[in-house]
Order: structure tokens, then sequence, then C-alpha cells
């Protein structure tokens, strides 16, 4: 896989032309990501998701699906947002640009997000038992319900990205 975000600053996982998943580890054994012996895949129903982000039942749980772009994306912690990196000249160029483009957003329509706590964010194509052998990143979201929302950003002219931004309503 060609990779287009340099190691740097923070971990990058990019996809091989569809869509990312952030599963929680509590169901990452039901997630079948391409495999799926059913007539469409978990992952046909990852691509059929509209937008930036979508939900997916996934086990007993829900998943987060980022959408829209194959883009590289990396969670900033200190924003609460996946950051999904569209067009850049560097890292430093897409990282210096986060702070003022989210204060800046237009939002679309938020939606309601319940984890248990950690989720994995990887390639939806592979399966959840396999996506550790692959591109991932595990982000460290404490248990509850998180607002979601998502925003294209353009925080210079020839910088792109789109924010998918996580903020805990209860706890």
């Amino acid at each position: 896989m060609v990779r287009y975000a340099e190691p740097g600053a923070v971990e990058w996982v990019e996809s091989g032309g569809g869509p990312l998943i952030a599963v929680p580890e509590t169901v990452l054994p039901f997630w079948t990501g391409a495999d799926g012996e059913e007539t469409a895949s978990d992952y046909d129903r990852a691509c059929e998701v509209d937008g930036h982000v979508g939900l997916l039942p996934v086990g007993d749980a829900t998943a987060l699906v980022l959408g829209d772009e194959p883009a590289s994306t990396a969670y900033l912690p200190d924003h609460g947002a996946f950051v999904r990196w569209c067009a850049a000249d560097s890292e430093a160029e897409v990282l210096a640009g986060v702070p003022a483009a989210l204060d800046a957003a237009e939002w679309d329509a938020e939606v309601s997000w319940r984890v248990s706590g950690p989720v994995l964010l990887f390639d939806a194509a592979w399966s959840g038992a396999d996506c550790e052998r692959a591109d991932h990143v595990r982000v460290a979201l404490e248990p509850g319900r998180y607002a979601v929302r998502a925003a294209e950003l353009r925080p210079g002219p020839e910088t792109w990205l789109n924010v998918v931004q996580l903020r805990r309503l209860d706890g």
C-alpha cells in the first residue's frame, strides 16, 4: 500500500481505498470486513454509508464509519477528533491548521454514539480478528455516549481536511 502520510507527530491510518471504521474492542470479533459469509459483507455495509460519518451495528455495540474519502486519518486526543488528511504538503501543515479550522467549521448534523471503552480504527475491509495485522490505531475512549459531528475544512489555499469530532455527553 502506498503511504501518503509519512511517519511524524501522530499515527496515521490508511485504507486500501474504502472507508475506515472505529470498532469498539469488545466487539472486534464480530466485524467480518470484506470476508462476510452473507450476501452483503460488513465492508459492503460500511461502503453504503453516505457522507462523512455513519453508525453500523456490530455485535451488541455500534461502530463509527468514517466515510466520504479514503484519506489518511489520525486521532488527536487534545481535540477529541479524527483528522482526515485530504490535501496538504506536510503533516505539520495539516496539524497547524486544525485549531483555527475547528473554530470556523460548519458542522454536519450530529449523531450519538455509545461506546463501552477503547476502539480500534482500521480499514473496514479487514476483519476485527485480523485488524491488528493491518494499519490501525487504538483510540482510548472513556465508556459513555458521544456526540459525533463532521466537517470539511480548508484552513489554507492548498490544505483540505475532514474532521470528525467526538464530544462526551455523559460521565
